[in-house]
């Protein structure tokens, strides 16, 4: 009848398990905002892009294969990377949350939002901008798309934390991501550099500069993510 009646059933005398089943639940909490925030932030630009230019006249950047190879980037990025995500390092010093409060939050849609209409800005502008300087169509889907990538994974490595402290989240340990990073740059390498797989995604190869300015991008992204973050704690200490 205890069993029954209780709301918690502790099955040993050592009440650490109480503080270890908090700080995982905590854990979980924070690793599904994280993964829904990736979600919405990384389907505005892909919607974005697949628009514009129709509306600019452009080429287009996407077609079906290029979608079906960003939603294998995302589905394990939320199914697995921001599972495997480690507790943050203040995880156990938060306030309770309140239990009424919402799983998706207007702050994070909005934040989620606002990420996804930075990075489509950010491909956007990069796309249209080697257009405008006479290269051509393959060449500047080529380095839209490898800028979209990049972009995304700044997403990625910007929401692996809440908190505002970049270095301790890139040391924290995740061998799905890194995993998932190197699969990405090799398939991404393959596309670029296989005469076949060039062909499939009318692709060209793109020249270095033009290569770097776009994972260039990815890097921008990430360091936005952090200044963010970084603001925000200082508005919120003061």
């Amino acid at each position: 009848m205890a069993r029954e009646a209780s709301a918690l059933v502790l099955l040993d005398d050592d009440f650490q398990s109480i503080a270890r089943a908090v700080q995982h639940g905590r854990r979980i909490d924070d690793n599904l905002r994280k993964a829904m925030a990736f979600v919405l932030a990384v389907h505005v630009p892909i919607a974005g892009l697949s628009i514009l230019p129709l509306l600019m006249g452009w080429p287009l950047i996407f077609s079906p294969v290029h979608i079906a190879f960003l939603e294998l980037i995302i589905d394990p990025v939320c199914s697995v990377v921001f599972e495997a995500e480690p507790a943050e390092s203040n995880v156990m010093r938060r306030p309770p949350r309140k239990p009424g409060t919402p799983l998706f939050s207007r702050g994070l849609l909005l934040g989620s939002v606002a990420q996804g209409l930075l990075v489509w800005a950010l491909v956007a502008l990069f796309y249209g901008t080697l257009l405008s300087q006479g290269v051509l169509e393959a060449q500047a889907r080529s380095g839209g798309f490898v800028a979209l990538v990049a972009c995304n994974v700044g997403l990625i490595l910007g929401n692996r934390s809440l908190t505002a402290n970049p270095l301790a989240a890139m040391l924290r340990p995740n061998r799905a991501l890194w995993g998932m990073l190197t699969a990405t740059t090799a398939m991404l390498a393959v596309m670029l550099t296989w005469a076949p797989a060039r062909e499939l995604f009318r692709f060209a190869a793109l020249p270095t500069p033009t290569l770097w300015m776009a994972v260039g991008l990815g890097a921008l992204v990430w360091l936005i993510l952090e200044a963010g973050k970084g603001l925000r704690a200082r508005l919120s200490g003061s």
